[in-house]
């Protein structure tokens, strides 16, 4: 099969955070040429600075170190990020609680919450500025055709990309990983998390804020005006469509008394909406000339808001894999390249979704002895300081093994 379209190395589906992320890693070789396709118009408009986006992602200082080396991160604080410095998390059944102060360990601040979209409209309009990144969007992907040496993307009105490598980053619902055959495992949680943008009578002060309930945690994350935070409220389906369905104040009442006013009461709303929450993750992640990252490979809870940096991890990773194949002479798509990928970050991904699983399930258990060992645990866990410091350099993305473009300073990963 022949295209009409420049021959590619490498074709992404799906430029969202990951995709764009991945192309962006990549497009660091100019002598690699990318296509990254994308079914919605890219949105390169300025956001807007009186509304906020309902989806926010809880960025660690691993993924701030990945935008700065890519480039991003200064459009990213030009429009809007917010750091959190600490963290208070509690049993809302119980005594227990524990904060997490970032000048524990020696840092900064935990991470930044950022809003999708203003992550988003940067890693675009860094791709679009790139000479080896060609972006087609809106295209919509309609099947794959694979020989020995390429692999084509086939689009609706019969138009097609031909590539080395094709990336399926197209989110939980992965066209590329169906085409592929590649089944996954995991089970709905029979929960929806309630999201929408509050403001508070006290100041966030610039921590995270976590209560566990029995049907699910809430989340209060601080914004960059210190009397606006986002809200994921993770309840079951039910009780979601009881509080998409409720006024204004009804809503603000009922969310001020389930965070037991710990920020006062609840002064405004912005419109709400749920989305359900699973747990999947893909048999494989690879296949000859064919890979999956990000949502496409796994998904999370969101309890720990762990998801999107770990679709940052596998982007930076795999670009890394790609680049050193590339400087040793190796095919691209070839499956023994690619299983380099797939080793490296399939067990830490499947970690962590076991460790965010059973923090979900130990919560949410309601018997009394779980729930006083649970608040022992957590009461024991915030005197231990070098425990606290562990963790919290663990979730901050500070320790692990990390892809070079994670860390503070890019190396090349060539050498």
């Amino acid at each position: 099969m022949t295209s009409p379209h420049p021959p590619y190395d490498v074709l992404i589906v799906g430029a969202g955070m990951t995709g764009s992320c991945l192309a962006l890693a990549l497009g660091q070789s100019p002598k690699l040429r990318i296509a990254l396709v994308e079914a919605n118009p890219p949105d390169l408009e300025d956001v807007p600075p009186d509304t906020y986006d309902l989806r926010v992602s809880a960025i660690t200082r691993a993924s701030e170190n990945i935008f700065k080396n890519l480039g991003t991160w200064q459009e990213m604080a030009a429009q809007r990020i917010s750091p959190f410095r600490e963290m208070h998390v509690w049993d809302g059944t119980g005594t227990g609680e524990i904060h997490f102060d970032s000048a524990e360990i020696g840092e900064p601040c935990l991470g930044h919450i950022i809003e999708n979209r203003v992550i988003q409209r940067a890693l675009l309009k860094q791709c679009e500025g790139s000479d080896n990144i060609d972006l087609y969007a809106p295209a919509h992907p309609s099947g794959i055709i694979q020989d020995d040496r390429k692999i084509y993307l086939q689009l609706e009105g019969g138009d097609c990309l031909g590539a080395r490598l094709l990336i399926g980053a197209d989110g939980a619902n992965s066209k590329v990983r169906q085409w592929m055959g590649i089944s996954s495992r995991g089970w709905d949680y029979q929960q929806k998390g309630v999201v929408a943008t509050v403001q508070t009578e006290k100041p966030h002060q610039e921590t995270a804020w976590q209560c566990f309930l029995p049907p699910g945690p809430l989340a209060f994350l601080p914004l960059d005006n210190p009397y606006r935070c986002s809200i994921v409220w993770s309840t079951t389906p039910e009780e979601a469509t009881h509080l998409l369905a409720l006024e204004e104040q009804e809503f603000a009442a009922a969310l001020a008394a389930a965070f037991e006013y710990r920020l006062g009461a609840i002064q405004a709303v912005s419109p709400r909406a749920a989305f359900p929450l699973r747990l999947r993750h893909a048999e494989t992640y690879t296949k000859p000339r064919l890979a999956l990252v990000g949502d496409a490979a796994h998904t999370i809870h969101p309890l720990a808001g762990q998801g999107v940096n770990l679709g940052l991890l596998d982007a930076t990773a795999l670009a890394e894999v790609l680049m050193t194949a590339r400087k040793r002479k190796k095919d691209l798509g070839a499956l023994a390249t690619l299983r380099r990928f797939e080793r490296w970050r399939k067990g830490d991904n499947f970690a962590t979704q076991l460790v965010m699983d059973g923090f979900k399930r130990l919560f949410g258990n309601t018997l009394f002895p779980v729930r006083l060992i649970r608040n022992l645990g957590l009461t024991a866990t915030d005197a231990a300081t070098p425990v606290k410091c562990l963790i919290m350099r663990q979730a901050s993305g500070l320790t692990g093994d990390l892809p070079l473009m994670a860390k503070p300073k890019l190396i090349d990963p060539g050498k």
